[in-house]
C-alpha cells in the first residue's frame, strides 16, 4: 500500500506501487549546451494502480504549466501520425457530418486542417502558445488554453460542438473528473466526443515502460474508464483499437441517453478475463521492465567492446524515459537523430546526448542505432533505407531487444 495515496478518479485511498523508474528529468525538457552548468531538475517517476477502480497513475505530479506552456512536440513531423489524422478526419466528416468541431490539444493543426479545408467551423484548444502560433499561421482557429470544466462552460455558452476530438491528451490531464465534466458540459446533446490514447493493456502486455513519463499522468483501461464517465452522465458507446503508440484505444463518448454497442461489452469482457481488475495482473511489470533494461545495457556494452559505433534515432519523450532508466548517456551514444528542427541542436534530458538532423544518420553511418521511437519503427526503417543498405543496423528495445 502506498502511503498518502488518493486515486485521482475515484478518490479511493488504496493504491499499490507497480513500477519505480527512479528520479527522472522532464521528458520534453530538452537542454541547450549552456544549461549543463546548472543543476537539472529531476522528479520521482512512480507508477501505481488504484485497487478500487484499477486506474493506473503516476504518484508524483509536475504542474501542467511547467510541462506544456512552451512545448517542443509538433505532431506534423510524423508521417504515420499525419496520415492517421487525415484518415480519421475523412471518416468523421463522412460518418458524422459535424457542423462544429472542437479539438482539445490541437497541437499545430495536424488534424483540424482537414476540417478547415472543407470550411467546417472549428476551434483548436492548445495550451502551448508557441505551437498555437504555428497552427494559426495555417489558418486554424486556435485558442491558447488548458481544457477544463470552467473553459467548457465558457465555450458552451457560445456554441456546443457536435464533435469533440482529443488525441493523446486525456492521459495528460491531472484531474480526470474535471476533464470529463468539461466534456459533458461542452458536448451537444446528440454529439460525440472521440478520444484516443495508449491502451494500458498493451503497455502491460508488451512491457512498454517507456510510455511512462511525467506528462502521462494516467494509463487507461476500459475497466477504469467506464465508472469515470458514468459518474459524469456520459457513456462510452463504442471502442476501437489502433496500432499506434504501441497499441491504442479510440473511444466514442456520448451523453448517457445513448446506448453502448457490442464493442464495449466485448472489450469489457476481454479485460475482465485478462484480470485487469486484480492486483496479480500488474505485479510482474517491474520485473519485465528490468528484463528489457538489463539485456539492452549488456548488448550495448558488448557492441562498444567490439569497437562498434552507436547512435540513436528519435528524440521522443519515451526515449528520455528509456535512456534514463537504462543509464545510457553520451558516453554510450554519439548522437540522437530526429526530424524535428525544434529539437535539433539540443541535448536529451538527463542523458545529454546531442540531437542532430535525421539526415546525419546516413551521413555519419554508425554501426548500430538504438531506435528510441520504436512505436514508429516501420516508418523510420523505410525512411532510413539508405543507412540500412550501407550496413547500418537498428537496435529495437521493445517489446524485446533485437537487431534488425
Amino acid at each position: 500500500m502506498i502511503e498518502n495515496f488518493q486515486c485521482r478518479s475515484c478518490a479511493a485511498r488504496s493504491g499499490e506501487l507497480i513500477l519505480d523508474l527512479g528520479e527522472q528529468p522532464l521528458a520534453n525538457n530538452l537542454l541547450a549546451s549552456e544549461d549543463l552548468a546548472q543543476p537539472e531538475p529531476r522528479f520521482p517517476l512512480r507508477l501505481a494502480v488504484c485497487t478500487e477502480c484499477w486506474l493506473l497513475q503516476i504518484t508524483d505530479l509536475v504542474p501542467p504549466v511547467e510541462l506544456f506552456s512552451d512545448y517542443i512536440y509538433f505532431s506534423s513531423y510524423s508521417d504515420a501520425w499525419t496520415q492517421h489524422a487525415a484518415k480519421c478526419a475523412e471518416r468523421y466528416r463522412d460518418e458524422f457530418a459535424p457542423s462544429y468541431v472542437i479539438e482539445i490539444a490541437s497541437n499545430d493543426g495536424y488534424l483540424l486542417r482537414h476540417f478547415a479545408e472543407t470550411n467546417t467551423p472549428h476551434l483548436g484548444i492548445e495550451p502551448a502558445e508557441n505551437i498555437a502560433t504555428v497552427a494559426r499561421g495555417k489558418g486554424i482557429q486556435t485558442r491558447t488554453d488548458f481544457f477544463s470544466k470552467k473553459l467548457a462552460q465558457e465555450l458552451a455558452a457560445e456554441k456546443q460542438p457536435d464533435l469533440i476530438l482529443a488525441n493523446n491528451v486525456f492521459a495528460h490531464a491531472p484531474d480526470p473528473n474535471d476533464f470529463v465534466a468539461g466534456l459533458k458540459i461542452l458536448l451537444a446533446p446528440e454529439g460525440r466526443a472521440i478520444l484516443e490514447f495508449p491502451h494500458a493493456v498493451e503497455m502491460i502486455a508488451q512491457t512498454e515502460f517507456d510510455t511512462i513519463y511525467h506528462e502521462h499522468v494516467f494509463y487507461f483501461t476500459l475497466t477504469a474508464l467506464e465508472p469515470l464517465f458514468t459518474r459524469h452522465g456520459l457513456r462510452i458507446t463504442r471502442v476501437e483499437r489502433t496500432p499506434l503508440h504501441g497499441g491504442s484505444l479510440r473511444i466514442f463518448v456520448q451523453h448517457d441517453s445513448h446506448s453502448a454497442d457490442e464493442t464495449v461489452a466485448a472489450l469489457r469482457e476481454e479485460e475482465n478475463q485478462s484480470g485487469v481488475g486484480s492486483l496479480d495482473y500488474y505485479q510482474n511489470f517491474a520485473a519485465n521492465a528490468s528484463a528489457i533494461r538489463d539485456p539492452l545495457r549488456a548488448q550495448i556494452t558488448g557492441l562498444k567492446a567490439q569497437g562498434k559505433t552507436l547512435a540513436a534515432y528519435g528524440a521522443a519523450a519515451k526515449g528520455s524515459t528509456l535512456l534514463n532508466f537504462c543509464g545510457l548517456t553520451a558516453v554510450d551514444l554519439a548522437f540522437v537523430a530526429d526530424r524535428s528542427p525544434h529539437k535539433q541542436g539540443k541535448l536529451m534530458p538527463g542523458a545529454h546526448v546531442p540531437i542532430v538532423p535525421a539526415e546525419e544518420l546516413a551521413q555519419r553511418s554508425p554501426d548500430v542505432t538504438l531506435l528510441l521511437a520504436w512505436n514508429f519503427a516501420d516508418e523510420i526503417l523505410a525512411q532510413q533505407q539508405v543507412y540500412r543498405d550501407a550496413g547500418g543496423k537498428f537496435l529495437i528495445p521493445i517489446p524485446n531487444v533485437r537487431l534488425v
